[in-house]
């Protein structure tokens, strides 16, 4: 087996890598100070949909992290991306919150509620019946049925909330029509990200804390993949999944060196 090119460009998952409920995770800040004096393309990714670029930027800043807009990538960005691929200029009818409709927008899409092309899921706090029983109507006539992401719940200071994944199975039972989840596990949202920034898949790195998202996405993508042990898959649990990362670490502290 052919050794791996050296690592060009890394690419990492926010939540659970660098910060956890509002705060930077120990070495989060060397790690990005270090990306930054390096030179080296990088991207700090989410599959929340609901922060546009600028407002991750402000809220990462405040907690002492300084990473540039350009380097910031969301589920909302990668659906954008693809909708503008697959039918640009098209419309779309909408729940979400302002990181996805501004994403659309400035793809020129027009969102509408009146036989629009695309009925497209993300995540709010809010979610609606009225919404939702909209959504199933407008699929019911046409519509086709996207999600910016696979997730079923997200954090809280109070606990786990229903998340896009789980809103998404309603509108599907209600339906019989599956979405198409743009984020991760998608490697597409990886390969978008890539091309952003330049980077080639053989020269790359991905780093998460999740096996069924983060570390998915970046093997089915082709790059080298770090699972760090800050977020929600535990030691024991990485032996369940029939794929391992490259390499397991404690935290993003122990992948500085690497840069």
């Amino acid at each position: 087996m052919a050794d791996r090119k050296p690592i060009a460009s890394w690419l990492t998952d926010m939540d659970g890598v660098l910060i956890h409920e509002g705060v930077p995770i120990p070495g989060a800040d060397a790690f990005i100070k270090k990306l930054r004096e390096s030179g080296k393309p990088f991207l700090v990714l989410t599959n929340n949909s609901i922060y546009t670029g600028r407002d991750l930027h402000a809220r990462l800043r405040r907690m002492g992290l300084e990473v540039p807009i350009e380097n910031i990538w969301t589920s909302a960005l990668a659906t954008a991306q693809f909708l503008d691929d697959q039918r640009p200029g098209g419309s779309a009818y909408v729940i979400g919150e302002a990181g996805l409709t501004t994403a659309l927008h400035d793809i020129g899409y027009i969102l509408t509620d009146h036989a629009p092309d695309y009925v497209v899921l993300g995540e709010t706090r809010t979610y609606s019946f009225e919404a939702m029983t909209k959504a199933v109507r407008l699929i019911n006539d046409g519509a086709r049925f996207i999600c910016t992401n696979p997730d079923e719940t997200g954090p809280s200071a109070e606990g786990p909330l229903p998340a896009t994944g789980a809103v998404a199975a309603l509108i599907t039972k209600a339906t019989g029509k599956q979405p198409y989840f743009a984020g991760k596990p998608n490697p597409l949202m990886m390969r978008t990200g890539l091309n952003t920034i330049g980077a080639h898949s053989e020269s790359s790195a991905m780093i998460g804390d999740r096996m069924d998202t983060d570390v998915l996405a970046g093997i089915e993508a082709g790059m080298q993949t770090f699972l760090v042990l800050t977020g929600l898959t535990r030691p024991e649990q990485v032996e369940n999944f029939p794929y391992r990362p490259s390499k397991v670490v404690d935290s993003i502290a122990d992948l500085v060196d690497l840069i």
